[in-house]
């Protein structure tokens, strides 16, 4: 079929969502929000951690953070009916402002800002950023905050004091990324008292705060037949969106089902996911056993619920570059709209064998999508997961796969306009089993 073809008969309404997700969560704490608010419109109800849980049927979730557990129990599930996860992250590499923010240089007001995750430099220069996250109130309590408003921006030095910028731009992470925010010297306190004011809030009721920088251009389609998506945190809340909608399609038909779905939001991937609220962390097991429990599990129908549980990883990959083919595999060119890519590396840098890769196959055939295969040039080192960890900390199958994309980890990546609707079809055949 052609591409103009392809395209007029594509439903967009799935991506449509995707957009309003993702300019509705500059942060991971919004990202959770936003699933968490999908969820509920079918049914789920928020659990709390230091709640007694029960074993009936029907949807919950629970937040701690930037990460959401949620899981659907059917009618028909015993204390030993294994699991289908889809685990994800919430988190995106940016610019984080540190604990002292207030700074200036030569006359110019400034933020200082720590650099999280992996990120290229250069793409955060002369943007329009806004400032998002969250803050700890004294009572104990959190408030989000979003300021999608022109409030910072990262200048870059001009071509007329840098002669040599086009053959190679050399940023120094300590002094070339530290955004302005106006005129004047440094005054103690002023942004926390914006932000405050702005959440509607005195700044003595804050005691804490994670904030971070965000590029308030939204997402949008690309390219002449709309065919490309450009956005932000495409890396990774395009799978998060994509397991919330599959995980709450499950949810809505209901019925009898083999597995209880599970979706795994974690935080902190992009820095190795040890925080207690990373797929390192005993988040997602305890959640699995607590729930074994509450359904009159004993040791033994955990262990054997969790010898029949199946996870699937997903999260962005690489499409072949055009301007670069030479560091792709010469065997392996993923392409965008031509559905999720199923990840390999031999050396468990992705957790998928051969077992995982027929269970990934049978999902994508049964959804009717399209899939492609993803795995690295030799020469080139390979990024990783939370695939490997979850593995390794369950001792359960697990497949890696997502959705091919270019410029991973910039402010602004892009992909297929089709392969979100594409992977959320593919996820929900696997969680239905």
């Amino acid at each position: 079929m052609s591409t103009a073809a392809r395209t007029a008969h594509f439903d967009r309404k799935h991506t449509d969502d995707l957009i309003a997700f993702l300019a509705a969560s500059p942060s991971p704490y919004h990202a959770v929000a936003s699933a968490a608010e999908r969820l509920e419109r079918v049914g789920f109800r928020r659990v709390g951690e230091t709640d007694a849980w029960d074993g009936g049927s029907g949807g919950r979730y629970l937040v701690r953070g930037g990460a959401m557990i949620a899981w659907y129990v059917p009618e028909n599930a015993t204390a030993a009916t294994p699991y289908r996860v889809v685990g994800t992250h919430t988190d995106s590499p940016n610019l984080r402002v540190k604990p002292v923010p207030d700074t200036s240089s030569a006359g110019w007001r400034q933020v200082a800002v720590e650099i999280y995750g992996g990120v290229p430099l250069n793409t955060w220069l002369d943007r329009d950023l806004g400032l998002s996250g969250r803050l700890a109130l004294r009572d104990g309590s959190t408030r989000l905050v979003h300021l999608d408003e022109p409030l910072l921006r990262v200048p870059q030095l001009a071509i007329h004091l840098d002669r040599g910028v086009n053959d190679g731009l050399k940023l120094d992470r300590q002094r070339h990324l530290t955004p302005i925010w106006g005129i004047g010297g440094t005054s103690e306190g002023a942004l926390l008292e914006y932000v405050a004011d702005k959440a509607g809030l005195a700044v003595a009721d804050v005691a804490g705060w994670d904030l971070m920088a965000h590029d308030i251009q939204p997402p949008a389609y690309l390219g002449r037949d709309r065919e490309l998506l450009a956005g932000p945190r495409l890396d990774n809340q395009l799978s998060v969106h994509a397991a919330t909608a599959a995980l709450a399609a499950v949810a809505e038909a209901g019925g009898e089902l083999p597995y209880i779905p599970v979706l795994a939001a974690f935080d902190h991937e992009e820095t190795g996911s040890e925080s207690d609220t990373g797929a390192q962390s005993p988040l997602l097991g305890n959640v699995l056993e607590r729930s074994c429990h509450a359904r009159g599990g004993s040791f033994e129908d955990r262990a054997r619920a969790l010898a029949g549980t199946v996870c699937l990883s997903s999260d962005m990959g690489h499409a072949v570059h055009p301007n670069y083919s030479e560091r792709h595999e010469p065997g392996h060119h993923p392409m965008p709209n031509g559905g999720p890519i199923l990840k390999v590396n031999v050396n468990n840098r992705y957790a998928t064998d051969g077992v995982g890769r027929a269970v990934f196959a049978a999902a994508c055939e049964k959804a009717g999508v399209p899939w492609q295969s993803f795995v690295s040039n030799n020469a080139m080192p390979c990024g990783t997961t939370i695939g490997p960890i979850t593995a390794a900390r369950l001792g359960i199958t697990t497949v890696d796969c997502g959705i091919a994309a270019l410029s991973m980890h910039s402010a602004r990546e892009l992909c297929g306009a089709e392969d979100p609707h594409y992977l959320a079809s593919a996820i929900k055949a696997f969680l239905e089993g």
